[in-house]
């Protein structure tokens, strides 16, 4: 799949480093594409504690403060 502006994403929340908090996903809409070769992208995140803007690196499988495609359930 490609990269593009207003796609749905997940983004992989980095959790806390002792273990409290674990990585979890946070639903993402992607605001820029940075970089197509790469799918950097600038996402707006919709977390439970706020909404923030990331330039963030991609990671086909999820990994902690990267963004991936949502699972087809």
């Amino acid at each position: 799949m490609k990269a593009s502006i207003g796609r749905t994403v997940h983004y992989q929340k980095w959790g806390t480093p002792g273990g409290e908090h674990k990585s979890a996903p946070s639903p993402a809409v992607i605001t820029d594409v940075i970089n197509e070769e790469t799918q950097e992208c600038q996402l707006f995140v919709m977390n439970p504690n706020g909404v923030y803007f990331n330039p963030t690196p991609y990671s086909e499988a999820p990994k902690p403060g990267h963004w991936s495609w949502p699972p087809r359930v």
